[in-house]
């Protein structure tokens, strides 16, 4: 392959050594370090004029410093007059913040090493009743009467200007953890239950108004940086949200790893005809549905909502009429695994449903997902396929990231095994798991692949759903 030169960043150098030698090619040479204060290094040290350049970074380790490192790698290739710079991600970083970057309870980034953990799925830390309580406002008539009788005892020059109502003010609670908005200075902690029911449509509003800080949405950004820095194109694997691929006005090619987990059930998964494949939340029911299809197996879905069960409409209202009525924890549907916690502080009522959809009693599953960061999505859903009478489980991960105590926790799950791609090292996953139980996938051929035909100007469609 002529006039095509490959460069590697510091966060997954094996990982470019086999795409190079997939390609027969060398790879080329970059010093890249870092000053005393932490600003990036970078000297390339063969020429790319009028050269196809491909930079391999994986978006995981030191997020920032790699992209900032691939950045200023890339602008440097265009700077030195290269015909064509592509930026290869095997794993994207912020590809996870298109629209929210964290749900209504908020898992935390890091924790710490537990030496127990929990499994179960619970509804987020209750709202104290006295954040919820809204200052009764005060009548028309009586603040007319007031004002008459002020206007009356003290005449026109003693006339003030009214005070106006104090708006409610919403912001996020110091004392725990939950993102819902609180209301402040309420007028009493415990109100009575006639205030309490005349408050109800206004806790309802204040607690469901699906509020959030102000978060800066970084697709955009991200989008921008490379666009500006001198990227010409760019590859990645499974994109958390395929939608991502819009904030780019550059080509963008996402391939799946769909035909590699295809091959891996197929061929090294006893039995794996029976098996059921499952879907750890709603987001990646698709995603898991077309592996489901291609080998015909069944299929199952995890699904988790939390909702608010505050009296909607007025005092006495009914179920039809859409007003809160106890929830009863037996299922509607046989088939259906329905757990619900119920939570109750004064009107605050929070009912926190998980609802496994489909048959996987004594059959073995394979929980299939895009990516895992802090493992608390499959081992729940690990424990509760368990609680189903499952008979084994297998984790398929595309990126595993695997931040602060997941390893810990996928220790002490349920899950037997754990197969996951090399998009990310996963030298310390099989360190700490041990390499009976972890499997990792080679990807290097798909993106070895998807480089030479690019470079030749070929169709890439074939990887989409046959790999290589």
């Amino acid at each position: 392959m002529n006039n095509i030169v490959v460069f590697a960043g510091s966060s997954h150098l094996d990982l470019v050594n086999k795409i190079c030698e997939n390609l027969g090619i060398e790879r080329s040479q970059v010093k890249l370090g870092k000053f005393s204060n932490g600003e990036t290094s970078i000297s390339i040290e063969e020429s790319v004029r009028e050269k196809d350049v491909y930079v391999i970074q994986s978006g995981c380790g030191h997020v920032n410093d790699n992209f900032m490192e691939l950045l200023i790698l890339i602008n440097a290739c265009k700077t030195a007059d290269a015909s064509r710079v592509t930026a290869v991600m095997p794993y994207f970083s912020y590809s996870r913040q298109p629209d929210i970057p964290y749900t209504a309870k908020g898992a935390p980034l890091i924790s710490k090493p537990k030496e127990k953990y929990t499994f179960e799925s619970h509804p987020g830390t209750p709202i104290p009743q006295s954040m919820l309580t809204v200052e009764k406002p005060m009548s028309p008539n009586s603040s007319r009467l007031d004002a008459a009788s002020s206007a009356s005892s003290s005449g026109p020059q003693s006339l003030q200007s009214p005070t106006p109502l104090r708006p409610v003010e919403l912001r996020p609670t110091s004392s725990t953890s939950s993102r819902i908005p609180m209301i402040p200075n309420g007028k009493a902690e415990h109100p009575s239950e006639q205030e309490q029911d005349s408050n109800a449509d206004a806790l309802f509003n204040a607690s469901n108004s699906s509020y959030k800080l102000w978060v800066a949405q970084a697709g955009t950004l991200i989008a921008n940086l490379l666009t500006t820095s001198g990227a010409d194109h760019v590859i990645t694997m499974d994109l958390h949200d395929s939608q991502f691929q819009g904030f780019f006005d550059i080509p963008v090619d996402n391939l799946y790893c769909k035909p590699i987990t295809q091959a891996y059930i197929q061929h090294h998964i006893p039995n794996y005809q029976d098996c059921v494949v499952v879907s750890p939340d709603a987001g990646g029911a698709k995603r898991a549905a077309k592996i489901a299809d291609v080998l015909e197996l069944s299929f199952a879905m995890i699904h988790k909502e939390r909702r608010s069960q505050l009296l909607k409409g007025p005092p006495g209202a009914t179920l039809t009429s859409g007003g809160g009525v106890p929830v009863s924890t037996k299922p509607l549907i046989e088939s259906l695994d329905i757990r619900t916690s119920l939570s109750n502080n004064g009107n605050n009522k929070y009912v926190n449903t998980t609802m496994l959809v489909g048959d996987v009693r004594n059959k073995e599953c394979i929980i299939v997902d895009d990516l895992v960061d802090t493992s608390y999505t499959i081992t729940r859903a690990a424990k509760l396929l368990k609680d189903q009478g499952a008979t084994k489980i297998y984790a398929l991960i595309t990126h595993g990231i695997f931040s602060g105590d997941a390893l810990n926790r996928i220790g002490q799950s349920v899950i037997d095994k754990i197969i996951v791609t090399n998009s990310i090292p996963q030298d310390e996953t099989i360190k700490v798991l041990g390499a009976d139980r972890v499997e990792v996938l080679d990807v290097s051929n798909i993106f070895a692949e998807a480089i030479r035909r690019i470079h030749n100007g070929e169709s890439i469609s074939i990887l989409f759903e046959h790999g290589w």
